[in-house]
């Protein structure tokens, strides 16, 4: 029998996708509860707020290559370019 842990790892808890082209001055912001982030395409992250990933200070320009995904626990993840699906703790 599966886990509730393995569920969320297949995006069974859900999502929701960001994107550079919502309204907005350019960057886009998407809080809540987030156990995975995959890049859709090549994307660059301001801000990736988490509770068990150490990060550097102000000026964080993370760039991902499209189809690579990180893990963690995530609250506010700020996208300035690509789409990204953000996945359901």
């Amino acid at each position: 029998m599966s886990s509730p842990v393995s569920y969320d790892l297949q995006g069974q808890g859900g999502g929701v996708v960001i994107d550079d082209s919502d309204p907005g001055n350019g960057t886009t912001t998407k809080t809540g509860n987030f156990r995975w982030v995959q890049c859709v395409t090549d994307c660059t992250f301001t801000v990736v707020t988490s509770s068990n990933i150490l990060q550097p200070g102000e000026g964080l320009a993370i760039s991902i290559p499209a189809g690579v995904g990180f893990g963690g626990r995530f609250t506010t993840v700020t996208l300035s370019s690509g789409t990204a699906i953000l996945y359901y703790l």
